[in-house]
C-alpha cells in the first residue's frame, strides 16, 4: 500500500473533506448540494476543501468536462488547493491495494462476463428460486469460478481470458471477528443517525478490478480517501449503503475511518434524482440563461444549510 497516515480522525486536528466528481458529463444541481456542502463544512471549521477528478474510467472521461468542472466551481465561488488528485494518475496506488488483498488470499478472478452472470441468474430464477441482489439491485456474482484451481486460473489469464478481480465476500468477513461499525452524522435514507453497523455481505463479491479497468469505484474511493486524509466524507444518500464496502477494505487494508455525512438528495418532478444521463439541466446551461449562482444554490437547497459549527 502507498504510505497513507494510519491516525484516526480524532487524531487529525485538521478537518478534511472532498468533492470528487466524475469528467464523463457536465455538473447539475445536484453535483452542486454535494459541492457546497463539502466547501462550506470546511470553511466553517477552518479545515480543508479538496477538488478530486475521479476519472478512472478513462474510456468516459472528458478533458472538456474536467475544465467545465472548474468553470462551474469557481462561477460559485468556490475555491480548493492544487493539485487535484487525478484517479487516472495514480494506478499504481490502487494496484498496491489489490496486492495486499491477494496476499490475504481474498481475491480471485472472475471469467464470467455480465452477460453469462446475468444469464445464470435468470436461469435459477426461472424455476422460481430466489437469487440475491445488492443494495442497488444487481444480482450477485453466482461465484461458480471462486473455488477453481490455482494451476486453472493462471492458465486461463495466461490465454488472455477476460477477468475481473472479485473480493471473496465469505472470506474476508469470516476472519475480521468484530463487527464493522462507522459514525454518521448526516441524513441516512431512513433517517439513520449515530453508530451504523456495516453488511458488506448484501454485496456479494464485488468486483474490485477488471483487466481494462484498474479499479472499481468502491476500492478507488476508499484508498484515495485514506492518502487525502478526509476526515469527513460528506456525499448523497444513495452511496450510504456502499459505506459498508468501503468499510470492509478500510478494515481489511488497515486504513483510517472517516466520518461519514450522507446528504439528501436533489430530486426532478417525478421524485427521482438528478442524473447526467437523464439530461438533467446542467449548470453551464443554466449560467447561459442567466441564472446567478444564488439562484443554484436555492435550487440545491443549500442557502443555508450548514454541517459545521463555525470556527472561532
Amino acid at each position: 500500500m502507498p504510505n497513507v497516515s494510519t491516525t484516526t480522525n480524532q487524531d487529525q486536528p485538521t478537518p478534511t473533506v472532498r468533492f470528487a466528481p466524475s469528467p464523463n458529463g457536465l455538473l447539475h444541481v445536484g453535483h452542486v448540494r454535494s459541492a457546497v456542502l463539502n466547501w462550506r463544512y470546511a470553511a466553517d471549521l477552518g479545515g480543508i476543501f479538496l477538488l478530486r477528478i475521479e476519472d478512472i474510467d478513462i474510456g468516459r472521461a472528458r478533458p472538456e468536462y474536467e475544465a467545465a468542472i472548474f468553470e462551474d466551481l469557481a462561477w460559485l465561488g468556490i475555491g480548493w488547493p492544487a493539485p487535484v488528485r487525478r484517479q487516472s494518475e495514480h494506478f499504481a496506488d490502487y494496484e498496491a491495494a489489490l496486492t495486499e488483498l491477494r496476499k490475504l488470499d481474498l481475491l480471485y478472478p472472475a471469467f464470467m462476463s455480465r452477460s453469462e452472470a446475468q444469464a445464470q441468474v435468470r436461469k435459477i430464477e426461472s424455476t422460481g428460486q430466489s437469487w440475491p441482489r445488492d443494495p442497488d439491485g444487481a444480482a450477485h456474482y453466482p461465484g461458480d469460478d471462486r473455488n477453481l484451481p490455482s494451476a486453472e486460473r493462471t492458465r486461463r489469464i495466461a490465454d488472455g481470458a477476460p477477468h475481473a478481480w472479485r473480493l471473496d465476500m465469505k472470506a474476508a468477513l469470516k476472519g475480521l471477528g468484530t463487527t464493522l461499525l462507522w459514525d454518521e452524522h448526516g441524513e441516512g435514507p431512513a433517517g439513520e443517525t449515530g453508530k451504523i453497523a456495516a453488511d458488506p455481505a448484501a454485496w456479494g463479491d464485488v468486483a474490485l478490478a477488471r483487466r481494462d479497468f484498474p479499479a472499481s469505484y468502491h476500492l478507488a474511493v476508499t484508498v484515495d480517501d485514506a492518502i487525502q486524509d478526509i476526515t469527513d466524507v460528506i456525499r448523497g444518500q444513495d452511496l450510504f449503503a456502499a459505506t459498508s464496502v468501503h468499510r470492509l477494505l478500510q478494515q481489511l487494508l488497515g486504513l483510517p475511518v472517516p466520518r461519514y455525512r450522507h446528504h439528501s438528495l436533489v430530486l426532478d418532478s417525478t421524485g427521482r434524482k438528478l442524473s447526467k444521463s437523464d439530461g438533467a439541466a446542467s449548470i453551464a446551461s443554466l449560467r447561459d440563461e442567466g441564472v446567478t449562482p444564488a439562484d443554484v444554490m436555492n435550487r440545491a437547497g443549500v442557502a443555508d444549510i450548514r454541517l459545521g459549527e463555525p470556527s472561532a
